[in-house]
């Protein structure tokens, strides 16, 4: 039997295919204008992946941002919802799962079986996401994948005290200024980042073992910065960014044999 999840996020869009309990095929595509569109060019690259047809799939479940726009989709879940089964079928002894994404965060308590107990998002500031190291890393002329390992050779840290984007990207120009090198600045806004998450964690309550997840999860230089302000090491998923879409995947399947 195979599924389909469609994770549509604000920059990224995932699709997964599972078969009963094993992932065939998944893709990562970007957002674009388009959720809808995403959605369909994600599915079209998971199912070619798998080298299996659409009409084998039994079920679709959409979940994200973008998920109410995937009207093709059988049921749309809520992220949350997904973020935990997900989690939890990648590594069942998980009990808090983070996701950093492109403009949001969300802290999730995993219970028994990957049933969410609580959580905690902030989608209302792009500040600690990965909009915000965007941001700052054109301010410093570097690319998003080289940050984490220039946050690793600093050092130490600069102080960033702004938690506004905009705010923080004038603090970092003023840093330049001042001679700051970009290793510190790099490792102060992992650090800021870091803080900010660990505060909304705090609000959930932080139970080892924690998983990282979402695109975000791929800097060495957050994971790090994170992992001390949490004072958890983090179990990061070979591929972070599929973890949505794996849970929206494993509702579909659960949907299809009821």
């Amino acid at each position: 039997m195979y599924v389909a999840g469609i994770d549509i996020g604000s920059t990224s869009g995932e699709a997964l295919i599972l078969e009963d309990e094993r992932i065939v095929g998944w893709s990562i595509v970007d957002t674009g204008y388009s959720s809808r569109r995403a959605a369909e060019e994600a599915l079209d690259l998971a199912l070619s992946h798998s080298g299996i047809e659409r009409t084998q799939l039994q079920r679709i479940v959409a979940t994200g941002y973008g998920r109410v726009a995937v009207d093709f989709a059988h049921q749309q879940v809520t992220e949350i919802t997904c973020y935990a089964r997900g989690a939890y079928f990648l590594h069942p002894q998980v009990q808090t799962v983070i996701d950093i994404g492109g403009q949001d965060s969300k802290v999730v308590a995993v219970g028994a079986g990957g049933r969410p107990l609580d959580f905690a998002m902030n989608d209302k500031c792009a500040a600690g996401t990965g909009r915000f190291l965007e941001v700052i890393a054109r301010a410093l002329q570097l690319s998003l994948p080289e940050m984490g390992d220039w946050a690793l050779r600093a050092k130490q840290a600069a102080e960033i005290s702004s938690t506004c984007t905009v705010f923080a990207e004038s603090e970092v120009v003023t840093l330049v200024a001042e001679g700051a090198t970009r290793e510190e600045i790099v490792a102060g806004i992992c650090r800021s980042i870091a803080r900010r998450v660990a505060a909304m964690a705090a609000r959930v309550g932080v139970e080892p073992p924690v998983m990282f997840a979402g695109g975000v999860a791929r800097n060495c230089g957050v994971v790090r910065a994170l992992e001390e302000a949490l004072g958890h090491p983090l179990i990061v998923p070979e591929e972070p960014q599929i973890v949505g879409a794996l849970g929206a995947a494993l509702v579909a399947r659960d949907g299809a044999t009821t």
